[in-house]
């Protein structure tokens, strides 16, 4: 069960144009059922945005306590005229899973484990712990080997195979040009290629 013991008592102003903006204001006024429902609403986006990134249960589950903490104490920062909200919390989503990185080190999957003949790398369903268990030996395969890339090309290839993210939307999560998501996802394309073992 998610945790929400940690929702703040206070609130301060304005609403936000948003989607959200009713839930946002009544956060704002300091109303805790608001607090609870936008809890809700994204938790399960940015758990799974964070064990995709960690491929770890218990790092995810922090990382997401740790980001809705954050969020929730700041959420009078967030000017919805310069992103979306879920575009703000994975900001801090991601910042807080490159934290969890440099704190420790991360266990992945060996290059041995990875054969492939298929050229279907663009698993567009987000994937929980759980349902990583049932994967398919070709979805197994590809699950690892974006593992096995760099944090800054299994960022965008994440956001891009499993939210299914434009290169603009990419690049204000991440604080990068649109232009250099594009660039890092055809380098995660070939190297989950080199990886799979997929001719070109």
């Amino acid at each position: 069960m998610l945790d929400t013991s940690f929702v703040p008592q206070t609130g301060t102003d304005t609403a936000e144009p948003t989607a959200a903006s009713l839930l946002i204001q009544r956060c704002l006024d300091g109303d805790q059922v608001a607090f609870n429902l936008l809890y809700r609403q994204y938790a399960p986006m940015i758990y799974r945005l964070n064990y995709s990134l960690l491929h770890n249960v218990e790092d995810a589950e922090e990382v997401l306590q740790d980001s809705f903490e954050y969020a929730f104490r700041r959420l009078h920062t967030y000017d919805a005229s310069k992103s979306a909200f879920k575009t703000w919390l994975y900001r801090i989503a991601i910042s807080r899973s490159r934290n969890k990185r440099r704190r420790k080190w991360l266990p992945t999957c060996s290059l041995n484990q990875i054969i492939s003949d298929d050229d279907d790398i663009v698993d567009k369903k987000t994937k929980t712990p759980d349902e990583v268990m049932n994967l398919t030996q070709e979805q197994q395969r590809i699950w690892s080997a974006l593992q096995l890339l760099s944090p800054k090309l299994r960022e965008v290839a994440i956001l891009r195979y499993y939210d299914e993210m434009r290169y603009g939307e990419i690049g204000e999560v991440l604080g990068i040009p649109g232009k250099t998501a594009e660039s890092r996802m055809r380098l995660a394309h070939k190297k989950l290629k080199e990886i799979l073992g997929v001719e070109r």
